[in-house]
């Protein structure tokens, strides 16, 4: 009698219970979107800034970008947000993912606070990111670039990447005095969408800058959607975005390509090459050069010539031959290069 009690209040309480873990489950398993992630860390990084002098809009662009606004499998299974890897000097916990090479080791955290206050201490404490503090607070394209060019990332466009980040979000705000507050009153681009605020932002009808000072994002437009991808085009080239996780065998099957002409119209000659959250992936061959106005480019720190051509829509080969370019050539900030 008495095992038979016990036996149905068991079976009471689990029951009881479904519901509620059925719900659980569903808010741990939806997506966070950029804005329910800026709002939810945006005080740690204005925290860091104050303390360390890093441009919040920095610290949140990156986590943003590293850890796909907090649902990448890094960050999930480890808070990682910013895709610090172990090191020699590192006695914390540790995860192991594939990331340049398989299985390699990453930083593991208890909290996602943890993450961001390591992310500060390892900019801070890593001599060859020295010459970034020279950059204020609030000068966030100087502290983009010199990220790339001391070299926190391999991706050749991580510093336009950061850029358009920010200032798609208008994180830039939470760098002035005062910046959660005046961030709070924003207008908010979008419902929380990162695709909508990207295109929304997009123009077709700027004129190219004769002085060279063009920028290629203002001839950014949404043409169309296709299988849960914004189709984009510039310099009448049609590209996407890639998400998180994304393969080029996987966008091979959604817009019925092969990875191998995948590569080839993205300029990569490693046929092992897969793309980043975020990167632009072009689905058509790029042209020789830009039909725009402008004939020149104004090079920033960090930018290669692959990254220019990505930004453009311009084959590389084609920008080093109408600049008689090495395919190894260094950019130096405020060269000139021709662009057609």
């Amino acid at each position: 009698m008495n095992i038979s009690i016990k036996a149905s209040l068991l079976a009471a309480i689990l029951l009881a219970a479904l519901p509620a873990a059925a719900q659980t489950n569903g808010r741990k398993g939806a997506r966070m979107t950029r804005e329910e992630y800026i709002d939810r860390y945006k005080s740690i990084a204005v925290d860091q800034m104050e303390r360390y002098g890093i441009p919040a809009s920095i610290t949140m662009a990156q986590g943003i970008l590293e850890s796909d606004s907090g649902n990448s499998t890094l960050s999930r299974s480890s808070n990682n947000h910013f895709g610090i890897k172990c090191k020699k000097n590192w006695t914390g916990d540790r995860v192991y993912h594939d990331d340049d090479a398989k299985g390699e080791c990453f930083r593991a955290y208890p909290s996602v606070e943890a993450s961001y206050h390591d992310h500060a201490e390892f900019l801070d404490s890593q001599p060859r990111y020295d010459s970034l503090f020279v950059y204020a607070s609030d000068d966030y394209r100087s502290w983009a670039r010199g990220l790339k060019a001391a070299g926190y990332a391999t991706a050749p466009d991580y510093a336009q990447r950061l850029i358009r980040i920010i200032e798609e979000c208008e994180l830039h705000l939470l760098d002035k005095p005062d910046g959660k507050r005046l961030y709070a009153s924003r207008k908010p681009a979008s419902a929380g969408d990162p695709d909508a605020s990207f295109s929304e932002q997009s123009s077709v009808t700027a004129a190219g800058d004769a002085t060279g000072l063009v920028d290629p994002d203002d001839y950014r437009v949404t043409i169309n959607a296709h299988r849960g991808y914004n189709v984009y085009l510039t310099n009448g080239v049609h590209y996407v975005l890639a998400k998180e996780g994304d393969t080029f065998e996987h966008l091979g099957e959604v817009f019925r390509l092969s990875a191998r002409n995948l590569r080839k119209f993205n300029d990569l000659k490693d046929k092992r090459a897969q793309p980043m959250p975020g990167e632009v992936v072009y689905i058509e061959r790029k042209k020789k050069r830009w039909e725009g106005n402008a004939r020149h480019h104004i090079c920033r720190q960090g930018e290669t010539v692959y990254a220019v051509g990505q930004s453009y829509g311009i084959r590389t080969a084609s920008i080093e031959k109408l600049n008689r370019l090495r395919s190894d050539a260094v950019l130096r900030p405020g060269e000139e290069i021709r662009i057609r």
